[in-house]
């Protein structure tokens, strides 16, 4: 066994992700912290002035969390029932709040007990913003109502009644006190002046109505509703710029960077995509392990804040500019001092010496060498390996194979193991790189657990999972195959085609090749 070669690990071209001065300013945060709130975080919002602290309202309960406090500073939870909104206003010494039963609250960040309460709206509220002048308040609620309201005498001052279904979310001007935006699940967005006391532009978004979002200038308009985002011009009438779908889910929120040069939008697919404002097109991606419903950007973008569905709240912050060493650093022996004599000749009478270097095996590979398949491949669906570096994992099952102990490396394990190996195949499967290996590998894990299915809820679900997968496969492939046949019968068709050539006579009697074109 001293001549024992080490299992070959097939390496495979990846896809290099391409680099731009976006891909380095939004990946340019540190790891993400995870904060657990009582229910679905339905809305999070920034204070315009500093500290920057964040009102995040999830349940009940509207939290006031500290930029980098993990634990919140504040709670507002005096409501009847689940609140659904906060906003800062701009001076951030106010929050007004909006919830379930139709109320409309004002809080005071240095107090507890609410303000001002608006009584108005008979069924719940899903967007509250103070307009420009920061004495009054829009609201909008499923009562298919939008109303203005008077922050100093708590009095309601207009109520507009054009939307025919929920009104899901608004907006106000930041530079005009009287124009405000909502959209609603009529599939309108509708932009109000309270001078007129009616609608001055109205448009057809096409879809539910999830959020919208006014540019600080006030002359575009986004609108987010189903898979499409899409920009209004405002200055023309509300005449639609562009529509854009790179979503594969609903999406529900929208938000505009500190310089105004990228928009934000989270969908139910888990994503955040980052566009330019100037060409609109897709510049960065964030992924995210559940359905996003909320998300707000800091002062000059130095934390990203993120509300999923299943009571999550990441919270990312801008890695900080390395500090340079102050300390004199220890003087290291220069770089020809380590290649010295590298390129050393020998000479006549020299006698050369090889000193062969010892080569480690890895620990696979021990296991290997000494036929402990059921080890060697238990070593390779370590979570290390298996998320980092999987063409290693795909290699020992393709070199288990080939010996023909794979089904033996298989039997014989537990619900704890046999749940590694499906969680690798699930992930894997579709992988066209890993398809050939792993679709023989998931047949012999079937045929040998397919007696023992109905024991382990847990493993039933994987092993549904994993048949449908390695069926769906298959259907590709076949797929693949039937169109590579029928590229195959044009290009021969094509070739066939090109040239034909013929006899003919000339006038002095002799054959001649010629050649007529089809």
């Amino acid at each position: 066994m001293a001549g024992y070669k080490p299992a070959a690990i097939q390496t495979y071209p990846v896809l290099g992700e391409k680099i731009t001065q976006d891909t380095l300013y939004w990946n340019n945060y540190k790891t993400p912290v995870q904060i657990k709130e009582f229910g679905a975080v339905s809305k999070v919002d920034f204070s315009p002035q500093p500290p920057y602290n964040y009102a995040v309202t999830a349940s009940s309960r509207i939290h006031i969390y500290g930029r980098y406090s993990q634990e919140p500073i504040k709670t507002f939870s005096r409501f009847k029932d689940t609140a659904y909104c906060a906003t800062f206003r701009q001076d951030g010494r106010l929050l007004v709040a909006g919830s379930e039963d139709g109320g409309v609250q004002l809080f005071d960040i240095s107090g507890r007990a609410p303000l001002r309460q608006f009584e108005g709206h008979t069924k719940a509220v899903h967007t509250v913003d103070f307009t420009a002048d920061k004495y009054h308040v829009v609201s909008g609620a499923d009562d298919y109502t939008v109303k203005l309201w008077d922050i100093p005498n708590s009095k309601e001052i207009l109520t507009f009644k054009e939307h025919s279904d929920y009104v899901r979310c608004g907006c106000a001007s930041k530079l005009n006190p009287d124009l405000f935006v909502t959209g609603s699940y009529d599939h309108t967005v509708k932009m109000f002046d309270a001078r007129t006391n009616k609608s001055v532009i109205s448009v057809e978004h096409g879809q539910p109505v999830e959020s919208v979002l006014l540019f600080p200038s006030g002359s575009l308009l986004a609108s987010a509703g189903g898979r499409y985002l899409k920009i209004w011009d405002m200055l023309k009438g509300g005449q639609l710029l562009v529509s854009l779908k790179n979503h594969h889910k609903t999406v529900t929120c929208l938000y505009l960077s500190s310089s105004g040069q990228r928009l934000l939008s989270g969908s139910l697919d888990r994503k955040v995509k980052v566009y330019s404002t100037t060409s609109y097109k897709v510049v960065h991606s964030f992924d995210y392990a559940a359905s996003i419903l909320s998300l707000a950007l800091a002062h000059e973008d130095e934390t990203i804040v993120v509300g999923m569905t299943n009571g999550i709240l990441s919270v990312k912050h801008r890695k900080s500019e390395a500090k340079k060493d102050s300390l004199p650093r220890r003087r290291r022996p220069a770089y020809r001092t380590f290649i010295k004599g590298k390129n050393y000749m020998k000479q006549r009478d020299d006698i050369l010496i090889n000193r062969p270097s010892k080569k480690h095996l890895e620990l696979y590979d021990r296991d290997l060498k000494n036929f402990r398949v059921s080890k060697a491949l238990d070593r390779v669906l370590e979570p290390s390996c298996t998320i980092k570096t999987p063409e290693i994992t795909v290699s020992i099952i393709k070199e288990l194979n080939r010996r023909g102990v794979l089904a033996n490396a298989l039997a014989g394990r537990d619900e704890k193991e046999i749940s590694r190996v499906l969680n690798f195949l699930i992930r894997n499967l579709s992988q066209p790189r890993f398809a050939p290996v792993l679709i023989n590998a998931a047949e012999i894990i079937i045929d040998i657990y397919l007696p023992v299915i109905g024991q382990s809820p847990v493993v039933d679900k994987k092993f549904l999972l994993l048949q449908g997968l390695v069926e769906k496969e298959i259907d590709y492939q076949r797929e693949l195959l039937e169109t590579l046949g029928m590229m195959d019968m044009l290009f021969a068709t094509m070739t066939r085609k090109e040239s034909t050539s013929v006899l003919q006579h000339t006038s002095d009697g002799f054959l001649e090749n010629k050649k007529m074109e089809s």
